[in-house]
């Protein structure tokens, strides 16, 4: 299409030029050619000597009978090769942009084919992220499992090594003991196993004189298995008054244990071996009835004063004596209020119907009603007056000689027990 507009304007211009040479140089005329137009008329051509092309063209007048304007025609067709050429670069300019267009396509093709790529390769990845992420869920209930599993080993383990700590804590508070044998027969019944023998062997320490004799010198908590009573007891023992081997059957020092207890607390033993306590009637029958023991109470009124008494002789029967007592031959920093008015009396326990532990609120050898009461109630302060809340009488830890009086009430006291011919160690 571009080389048709150009043609019909290049020989205008070209008929033009020539048309003007022709009037110069009629005379070298070698050759015409003459082709009508409709346009500009008839023109003929002719090759110079030197190459150059002569057009000779015969132009129609105008409608006004005069001759065309020469000048006027060449700027007609001026106009006309400005035009073209106008969209001669345009049509340049749609190439480079078409050209353009096309590269930015193909750049946008690229584009689309690195995304399709990527896309494949993030579809491939979250293929293989979910198919580990499923393993991983795999792993992590095998591990909980695992965790679960092990979480009741732990718990096991635990157990087990509580349970030989306190193997092990016994064995070091019962250090003569060489072997405790627990039996069961296969024959006993199920019941029966729960109460597994205890074969008593002769290296355990019966009592807090037989830990000292075997090296210990330190208070404390201890076990020892009394020759009498078969079982394991632990006894807090008392290294320090008087020599050692004392073994603590009773204790009171800041109030902190209720004593006001029935008879199978006081037969059992209750309270705290590091504070107040009871050791129990079972136990104290087992240790007093495996030889001749000596009985130490130590007193301690709110001024810091202390006060001791010893008696050579102490025991205590079973129960079906109602664990009657036994002291004499008193001795001591204080007067006498124990043995000479309880011995031989039956414990009593405020369940059991006795007035005096009624009154009292405790368990003790009572005799119409008492001159000594260990296990009182703990006034603190010391004197306590007869009409305080639902008192039916002197109910404190009382004794009488103390003050003359049965209330006022000691601020501490403790009973301990150990062979009356004990001798201790100048060394361990």
């Amino acid at each position: 299409m571009e080389g048709e507009t150009l043609l019909p304007l290049l020989v205008v211009i070209l008929g033009l030029r020539l048309f003007q040479v022709a009037g110069a140089n009629d005379d070298h005329s070698e050759h015409t050619h003459q082709v009508s137009t409709a346009q500009c008329g008839e023109y003929s051509n002719q090759v110079m000597e030197d190459g150059m092309c002569r057009l000779v063209a015969t132009l129609p007048q105008l409608d006004d009978q005069r001759c065309p304007d020469m000048f006027r025609c060449t700027d007609e067709v001026s106009y006309w090769l400005h035009e073209n050429e106008e969209r001669k670069q345009q049509i340049l300019a749609l190439r480079e942009t078409v050209s353009e267009l096309q590269e930015e396509l193909r750049n946008h093709r690229h584009r689309v084919k690195v995304l399709e790529l990527q896309s494949e390769e993030k579809s491939r990845l979250n293929s293989t992220l979910e198919q580990r992420f499923h393993e991983l869920e795999e792993h992590y209930a095998e591990a909980t499992t695992l965790l679960h599993i092990q979480g009741s080993l732990v718990y096991d383990l635990q157990a087990q090594i509580q349970n030989l700590s306190m193997l092990v804590e016994k064995v070091r508070r019962n250090p003569g003991c060489m072997i405790n044998i627990v039996r069961t027969s296969p024959l006993l019944s199920a019941q029966q196993a729960l109460h597994p023998e205890v074969q008593h062997v002769r290296n355990c320490p019966i009592d807090c004189a037989s830990i000292y004799y075997n090296g210990v010198r330190h208070s404390g908590i201890y076990t020892v298995v009394p020759s009498l009573g078969a079982m394991p007891v632990e006894v807090y023992c008392d290294m320090d008054t008087d020599g050692g081997g004392w073994t603590v059957i009773q204790r009171r020092q800041d109030g902190s244990v209720n004593f006001d207890r029935g008879w199978k607390e006081y037969k059992d033993g209750f309270g705290d071996l590091h504070t107040e306590y009871w050791l129990g009637n079972e136990h104290i029958h087992d240790l007093s009835s495996q030889g001749d023991y000596a009985l130490r109470i130590d007193l301690e009124d709110w001024s810091g004063k202390h006060k001791y008494a010893l008696y050579q002789s102490f025991s205590v029967e079973d129960e079906a004596t109602q664990y009657r007592l036994h002291v004499s031959g008193f001795s001591g920093t204080v007067e006498d209020s124990f043995s000479w008015y309880h011995d031989k009396q039956s414990f009593s326990t405020p369940d059991t119907g006795n007035i005096c532990a009624e009154i009292s609120h405790a368990g003790w050898w009572y005799n119409q009603c008492f001159y000594a009461n260990l296990n009182g109630i703990y006034h603190k302060g010391g004197r306590y007056s007869p009409k305080g809340k639902s008192a039916l009488g002197p109910n404190g830890i009382v004794w009488f000689t103390w003050k003359d009086s049965d209330y006022y009430s000691l601020r501490k006291v403790s009973m301990m027990i150990r062979p009356r011919t004990f001798r201790p160690h100048l060394s361990p």
